[in-house]
C-alpha cells in the first residue's frame, strides 16, 4: 500500500487531544483515560477510522481505542473525529508489536480488520493472527480472549482460522460472506470494505474467543 504525504500529520496528531501521547504510562489503567470503568474494545490498524468512529457512535456505553502506526492515515481518522462529540474513542499511534507493553489486562474485545496478509511464507509471523501475535494478546484480554476478524484475503482468513483453532479458540461466528450472511446486520464497513464490497467481493468474517 502507497500512502499518501500528508505533511501536517504529525504536527496534528501531537496536538490532538484524541492522542494518547504516552500510552505506556497508562499501563493496566487505560480506564482512568475514559474516567469510568466500562468495557474497553482495541482496533489495531484503525485506518481512516470509519469503523471504529461508527462503532463508538453506536456503542456509547463502550470505550474504543485505536492502533495505527502510519501518521498520514491517523490524521485522516482525527479530521474525522473533531467533527463529531465523542468522548468513548482515543488513539494511539503506534506499532502493533509493541501492544503487551501497553496494554494489560484491560481489553474486552480486540478487532483486526483488513489486516496485511503478508502473503510470503517467511513474513508469517508478521500477520496479526499468527500464533505469535495470538500469544501477544494474552495479557491484554481482561478476562476472555475475543478477537473479531475481517478481511478480503481468503488465504490470511484460513490461515488465521487454522491459528485461531490451534491455540483453543472456539468459533461463534464465521462466515466466507459477511454481507451476505446474518451477521451483517450489525456490521459497519471500514474504508476498505466499502470499496470491496462495491466490487462484488466477499468479505470473510470470523468472531471467535477462548
Amino acid at each position: 500500500m502507497r500512502l499518501k504525504n500528508v505533511p501536517y500529520a504529525k504536527e496534528k496528531i501531537n496536538n490532538s487531544i484524541y492522542v494518547i501521547k504516552n500510552p505506556e504510562s497508562f499501563y493496566g489503567r487505560f480506564h482512568s483515560l475514559f474516567g469510568n470503568d466500562k468495557p474497553i474494545h482495541l482496533e489495531i490498524g484503525t485506518g481512516k477510522g470509519d469503523f471504529i468512529i461508527g462503532m463508538a457512535l453506536k456503542h456509547p456505553n463502550i470505550n474504543f481505542i485505536g492502533i495505527e502506526k502510519y501518521d498520514s492515515v491517523l490524521v485522516r481518522a482525527i479530521e474525522k473525529l473533531e467533527e463529531l462529540n465523542i468522548s468513548n474513542l482515543l488513539f494511539i499511534r503506534m506499532d502493533a508489536l509493541n501492544i503487551e507493553n501497553i496494554f494489560h489486562k484491560e481489553i474486552d474485545t480486540l478487532y483486526l480488520n483488513f489486516s496485511d496478509p503478508w502473503p510470503k511464507n517467511r513474513h508469517t509471523n508478521r500477520r496479526l493472527t499468527s500464533p505469535l501475535f495470538l500469544t501477544r494478546y494474552e495479557n491484554i484480554f481482561q478476562n476472555k480472549c475475543h478477537v473479531i476478524q475481517k478481511t478480503d484475503n481468503q488465504d490470511l482468513f484460513v490461515f488465521s482460522l487454522l491459528s485461531f483453532n490451534n491455540m483453543g479458540y472456539r468459533f461463534k461466528a464465521l462466515t466466507f460472506d459477511l454481507h451476505n450472511s446474518q451477521y451483517v446486520k450489525d456490521n459497519i464497513q471500514t474504508e476498505y470494505e466499502t470499496k470491496f464490497v462495491s466490487k462484488g467481493m466477499p468479505i470473510y468474517y470470523v468472531d471467535c474467543e477462548k
